[in-house]
């Protein structure tokens, strides 16, 4: 049975190669002060910082910088552009980059006017906002996140060993974003197949829980396949604009919060790889893709009829002749096969873990309950073990 649920999704999108232009749509609704929230400078290489520049200056617009949105944000820069926004009074934060950029931008947005610690209220005691929230928008130059159409924050405490994501009410999703598939062809290969990971992975989260076949799990699987046959042409081709294309309409997709209604959802790999991520600094999708196959195959007798439905739906395996455990394990055999020809990270040793941050990275992961097995601190060693 499919279960009960509410859904709602307030951010416009302008999806394609002239969607900048709709800036200027979107700019007349917001106040004179704008925050430009940027990385490391990539997009004054490539030009986009001078676009963006002209077009707020044309609808009169004062610009406050705030740059050096690191790939893990981290608390120190949070309270970094809550200053830089309290000091200038902003109507409107524009996130242009990655999913970094977005989640900084939200963390942001809730923080201006909290008259607390941002950190202790929304990631130690997940509380939502009770104060104005600052309006977000986003340009997007890499995909993998969604965090264009969701209200999710990822932010680092390098002192507390600590890497926390709060997924915030709907207020707090992005008012606009501005997706044009051009703007992630500059990427490095790398950034580019860990982006992938970060959407295939987003859908196997929601897709592996629940035994009850729903809607939600028929546009998972074609999500996975679509992923599965544009992350290999653009792979081949990176310029490849279809591929690109479709590679950034499913990230989109994956995360904002469509194919989790009637879902428990997981989490645990994200969990588990965040934590990773706090002891090492390691690029997101990689640490979910180096934990992801001892993960699954932990939990694959618990949750056996999707495993095999996996195999045979996304990965074309054939039941003939096989008990559901070989033809779930030749499903998780495919899969590990394409992540090899996409040049993840299959491991945790090559993301510079070591054997004695295994207890604290344990000790750091949050326990989900909506898998289909609630782990133990000993279990996640476990994992962690086998991902090394």
């Amino acid at each position: 049975m499919l279960g009960n649920f509410s859904y709602k999704n307030a951010t416009k999108l302008y999806f394609g190669d002239d969607s900048l232009k709709y800036l200027n749509e979107e700019l007349p609704k917001y106040g004179k002060n704008v925050q430009l929230i940027y990385g490391g400078g990539s997009i004054k290489r490539t030009g986009l910082y001078d676009e963006i520049i002209k077009i707020l200056k044309e609808n009169g617009k004062e610009v406050f910088e705030d740059p050096g949105v690191m790939p893990n944000p981290t608390v120190e820069k949070l309270y970094e552009g809550v200053k830089i926004a309290r000091k200038n009074n902003v109507d409107l934060l524009l996130a242009v980059g990655g999913g970094s950029c977005c989640d900084y931008a939200k963390a942001v947005s809730v923080s201006v006017n909290c008259d607390e610690d941002p950190w202790d209220k929304y990631y130690i005691r997940f509380e939502e906002p009770t104060c104005e929230i600052v309006p977000v928008g986003c340009v997007l130059t890499m995909v993998g996140t969604g965090s264009e159409m969701n209200a999710g924050a990822v932010i680092t405490n390098h002192e507390q060993k600590l890497k926390i994501g709060h997924v915030f009410g709907d207020e707090v999703m992005p008012k606009f974003s501005i997706l044009n598939p051009l703007y992630t062809m500059t990427l490095p290969e790398r950034q580019m197949v860990s982006g992938i990971y970060d959407i295939f992975n987003h859908i196997c989260e929601q897709y592996f829980s629940g035994e009850d076949d729903n809607t939600s799990d028929y546009i998972s699987e074609a999500l996975m396949k679509s992923v599965v046959h544009s992350s290999l042409i653009a792979k081949e081709d990176p310029q490849d604009y279809e591929a690109r294309s479709n590679i950034m309409w499913t990230a989109t997709w994956a995360l904002n919060t469509l194919i989790s209604r009637g879902k428990s959802t997981d989490w645990m790999v994200h969990m588990i790889g965040q934590s990773v991520g706090a002891y090492t600094d390691a690029t997101h999708g990689m640490t979910l893709s180096a934990v992801s196959l001892p993960y699954y195959r932990f939990i694959m007798p618990y949750g056996l009829k999707k495993f095999k439905r996996f195999a045979e739906e996304v990965w074309g395996v054939c039941p003939e002749g096989k008990t559901d455990e070989q033809v779930a394990e030749e499903g998780l055999s495919a899969m590990e096969d394409w992540m090899k020809k996409l040049g993840v990270a299959m491991n945790l040793t090559e993301l510079g873990t070591t054997e004695d941050m295994i207890d604290g990275i344990a000790d750091g992961t949050f326990i989900l309950e909506g898998g289909y097995k609630v782990l133990t601190k000993d279990d996640v060693k476990a994992i962690l073990r086998e991902s090394m």
